[in-house]
């Protein structure tokens, strides 16, 4: 009898290793995509657009904005939204959204709640994190933008991309 149950729980843990979930992918070009980037302004505008004004100096949020290989959008992603002092990025969330929607290029934002717009040793770091696995996929990044509620500050404007 013993020798039956043990056989029997060998039996329950094994696991079904032909069973593979499915993975199933779209795109779709509902929108459209006529608005070009020149500029860090222009991306400075369209950021302004999706990040929410009323909790700009409140909490840190990191957007990406992708774009085709003319440098029109192709759409705004939001990649987080922590707390006061800082926000959680997942490089492989920003590159994610890049594949899904066939960017060639993009370029990623986040805001200082405090006002200071210089970039601390982590933006620096994340930049290049993402700078950096953007050229294993042969996407470019092409700006970093920091914003306050007044004011933005471009890596590529200041020679730091």
């Amino acid at each position: 009898m013993r020798e039956k149950q043990v056989s029997a729980a060998h039996g329950a843990s094994q696991m079904k290793f032909n069973i593979v979930n499915e993975i199933k992918l779209s795109y779709s070009r509902k929108g459209n995509c006529e608005r070009s980037i020149s500029s860090s302004r222009d991306a400075v505008e369209v950021f302004r657009a999706h990040f929410d004004a009323d909790e700009m100096d409140y909490r840190e949020a990191f957007f990406a904005l992708y774009l085709n290989q003319a440098n029109k959008v192709l759409g705004i992603k939001k990649i987080s939204e922590c707390g006061i002092s800082s926000t959680l990025v997942d490089v492989r969330i920003v590159m994610q959204a890049a594949l899904l929607c066939n960017a060639t290029a993009m370029i990623v934002a986040h805001n200082h709640p405090s006002g200071n717009l210089k970039p601390s040793t982590a933006d620096i770091q994340m930049t290049s994190q993402i700078k950096d696995a953007g050229k294993i996929l042969n996407i470019s990044l092409l700006d970093h933008v920091i914003l306050t509620s007044d004011s933005h500050f471009s890596f590529a404007d200041d020679g730091l991309m």
